[in-house]
């Protein structure tokens, strides 16, 4: 039996993107065969090689498709056919068809293969639709209790400091813009830096001298691409839960660096934290509905992006702070920022 399973396919749009006229050359070659074609339930899609007639490949998919198993045909020359499902997530999708002699045995491997292939693709396109809507939903969950908030202690300091609420207005003005941007569903670490730097500014100004802000990443991790809004909603909980609730001073400092091949984003902030439970419900999403602003939401999006192995991880106690780590790949396909 030939290594089918050393075959390196590139499936990532399916049976109809551009890459599966590539996918079908490589598997002839690997089945040393004269064809192949791949099918859809609709028909045939996809081919190299040897022409099958329109008549005969209709009339094998149909029985591949209504009996669910293999099938051995041959051409009016004798070249043999063998046509055998593509089952992707366990349900019928296609058919792979080989034309020539080869052992039976391979292009049932190769299908499977290519159903692996094709079921990874279809995984990523919902991943990519999940973290579309998360994040449309996110943005709609702008924080009314910041905006008020915001526009309390601009409205504060008209009189008192106007120059100063000019600036505060432009922020908020800045941070809305952002919020609200349509421009992609990624960002550089950069552009993400400058949110929170904005918001954070809005925040020392409602603090006074309450608030102590450290801001420290390093330069090679600034054009990494990142999902949208990812950092701001978890410094904005750092605030909100953590700090407004502590009495006197508060500390929250956003670190990020390289770490391998890794990008590392570290929320940290010296509130009254809260107890580890609650933080695991919180990123279930099945915490109080009061607390973990967006923390659910952008949790959900890295894993939808990158894999279940990827997300927020929260280390916290009951007044001992709250340390929120992103980690995520410095490179990803299909993850560029616009």
């Amino acid at each position: 039996m030939r290594r089918i399973h050393a075959l390196g396919l590139d499936l990532r749009s399916g049976l109809h993107g551009r890459d599966a006229p590539s996918a079908a050359r490589r598997l002839r070659r690997l089945l040393a065969v004269d064809g192949v074609v791949l099918a859809d339930l609709d028909g045939p899609v996809v081919s190299h090689g040897r022409h099958i007639p329109s008549s005969q490949i209709d009339a094998l998919l149909a029985q591949v498709f209504e009996y669910g198993g293999g099938v051995c045909e041959r051409m009016a020359d004798d070249t043999p056919l063998y046509a055998t499902p593509l089952m992707v997530a366990d349900e019928l999708s296609g058919a792979l068809v080989a034309v020539g002699e080869t052992v039976e045995a391979d292009v049932e491997a190769a299908a499977a293969l290519v159903a692996e292939h094709l079921d990874h693709a279809a995984l990523r396109r919902a991943r990519a639709r999940i973290a579309a809507a998360d994040l449309r939903s996110l943005r709609a969950q702008i924080s009314p209790h910041f905006v008020h908030n915001a526009l309390a202690v601009i409205a504060a300091m008209v009189r008192t400091d106007p120059d100063r609420a000019r600036q505060l207005l432009s922020d908020f003005a800045d941070y809305l813009r952002y919020g609200f941007s349509e421009k992609g569903d990624y960002a550089t670490v950069a552009d993400e830096l400058e949110a929170v730097e904005t918001y954070l500014e809005l925040q020392r100004a409602r603090f006074h001298d309450r608030l102590d802000i450290t801001v420290r990443i390093a330069p090679e991790i600034l054009p990494v691409a990142v999902p949208f809004l990812v950092v701001q909603p978890i410094v904005e909980n750092a605030v909100r839960h953590g700090l407004e609730r502590k009495e006197g001073r508060g500390h929250i400092s956003v670190s990020g660096y390289g770490e391998g091949p890794l990008c590392v984003i570290e929320i940290e902030d010296d509130g009254v934290g809260m107890h580890p439970d609650l933080a695991r419900s919180l990123l279930a999403g099945t915490g109080p509905e009061t607390r973990g602003v967006g923390l659910a939401n952008v949790d959900q999006r890295l894993r939808a992006v990158y894999g279940p192995e990827y997300g927020l991880v929260i280390e916290t106690a009951l007044g001992e702070g709250t340390k929120v780590t992103v980690r995520v790949p410095r490179f990803t396909r299909g993850v560029v920022a616009q």
